[in-house]
């Protein structure tokens, strides 16, 4: 049996219409996430991993073909970004991860600002990040491709995704085209707080 397999959304296809439309999401998730899966699994056939916990695998990826890189990151990053989306999503954060945002970028808005300024600055294909460094602390950065901030082939800007927005223009370009700004700022209208705290708390037992 294969390692892994692409997980159900737990959200029909058209249910974030308008702001990710429902022929996107179909083409995202059964061809795109699937092909990632798929490819993952082909890769770590040519390895000695039984049972590989994706997570652990991410952190040693230096250790790993660009195959396992590309396709295990794909599978990764993009089984978080379903998580955080949602039809009802909780439009504000709440609590410690509030609590965390205003000390570190001063306001919701300010957060949003940066996440925007960064998917804009990403050169081609990759992700912006919101994440929990190793010190406990949040951040924001980009990566390319299909990397993320938990691989250790990156220098700086590690951590613990808890946000993550697809820049890859398959996820947004049939709706949105060459608009990646409007593509960035209909993501917040989708956006599920309540995953994004679950998954701050979950970093934050990892780094303490």
């Amino acid at each position: 049996m294969d390692p892994f397999t692409l997980p159900q959304l737990p959200y029909a296809y058209d249910a974030l219409e308008p702001f990710i439309d429902k022929e996107t999401m179909t083409i995202h998730h059964q061809r795109h996430h699937q092909a990632y899966v798929d490819n993952l699994n082909i890769a770590l056939a040519q390895t000695n991993e039984v049972n590989p916990d994706l997570d652990s695998l991410l952190q040693r990826i230096s250790e790993y073909s660009p195959a396992v890189r590309n396709n295990g990151g794909g599978h990764y990053n993009h089984s978080l970004f379903w998580e955080i989306l949602s039809p009802q999503p909780k439009i504000t954060p709440e609590g410690a991860l509030n609590d965390a945002i205003i000390s570190t970028f001063g306001s919701l808005q300010n957060l949003k600002a940066e996440m925007k300024k960064t998917g804009l600055s990403q050169f081609g294909s990759g992700w912006g990040w919101l994440f929990v460094k190793f010190n406990g602390s949040l951040s924001i950065s980009s990566t390319p491709n299909q990397d993320n901030p938990m691989m250790d082939v990156l220098s700086m800007n590690r951590g613990f995704p808890i946000l993550g927005i697809d820049i890859w223009e398959h996820a947004y370009y049939l709706n949105y085209q060459n608009k990646r700004a409007d593509y960035l700022d209909a993501f917040w209208s989708v956006l599920n707080w309540s995953s994004v705290e679950r998954k701050y708390e979950e970093a934050l037992s990892k780094v303490r």
